[in-house]
């Protein structure tokens, strides 16, 4: 008896272990989809006679792609002689990046769609040459867009910049544009080789008579309207 009896204590010490186990814990719920951010970016030819490259424009960290005073990148120089966008959209610490389609006619504005989900991209770069000139290019770079909220607009009327890697001869076969038809980028830099504000073309009619310009493609601050505007 005394062992039936020890039997079933033992049983019962089993059944309570049961009992007590520990329940399985439930998992945690899923990470909510990454937040996408959508801009538009729009740019108006504001000039006469200067067509303009198609528009690169980049989302980045906190950095710059030019200042005035400083060198032009390698990549700047090939946009800002031939209208070649493809090496600058590729720079080092580019996060999202795109490119309006064809010249940009005087008068006449393209837009161009960026996405990202990266949260870094908070800082905006859009450039474009002026085509009817040996290095003339426009935009600006590394503007602080990380408290933009959706529909939030900025706008800007952008002055023209100098690359300083080419003379600005005006002469023939140096501009890339309808005006000359001539070469874009040459790897030779002959000029200041800094950056800084554009004086201008002289062109034909105002004395220099080497040059393929003429009056009609000069050009006044600003020559570009440039519009982002947060869509998601």
């Amino acid at each position: 008896m005394i062992a039936v009896a020890l039997l079933l204590v033992l049983a019962g010490c089993n059944n309570d272990d049961d009992a007590m186990s520990t329940p399985t814990p439930t998992p945690p719920p899923p990470p909510p989809p990454p937040v996408e951010y959508s801009y538009s970016v729009t740019i108006t030819n504001l000039t006469y006679a200067q067509p303009l490259s198609p528009l690169a424009v980049m989302l980045h960290g906190d950095s710059k792609m030019w200042m005035v005073g400083s060198m032009a990148s390698a990549s700047l120089e090939i946009l800002a002689e031939g209208g070649d966008n493809t090496d600058f959209l590729a720079e080092a610490g580019v996060i999202a990046s795109g490119s309006s389609d064809g010249v940009v006619l005087p008068g006449s504005a393209a837009s161009v769609t960026i996405n990202t989900t990266d949260r870094s991209a908070t800082y905006f770069t859009a450039a474009t040459m002026l085509v009817n000139t040996n290095d003339a290019f426009s935009g600006l770079t590394g503007v602080d867009i990380s408290t933009m909220a959706i529909d939030d607009v900025k706008s800007w009327n952008l002055n023209v910049y100098d690359s300083g890697t080419e003379a600005n001869s005006e002469a023939m076969g140096t501009i890339p544009g309808p005006a000359d038809g001539g070469a874009g980028f040459d790897a030779t830099r002959d000029d200041v080789d800094f950056i800084s504000i554009h004086s201008g073309v002289v062109s034909q009619d105002d004395g220099l008579s080497s040059s393929v310009l003429t009056q009609a493609h000069r050009f006044d601050n600003p020559a570009i309207k440039l519009t982002i505007t947060r869509t998601k």
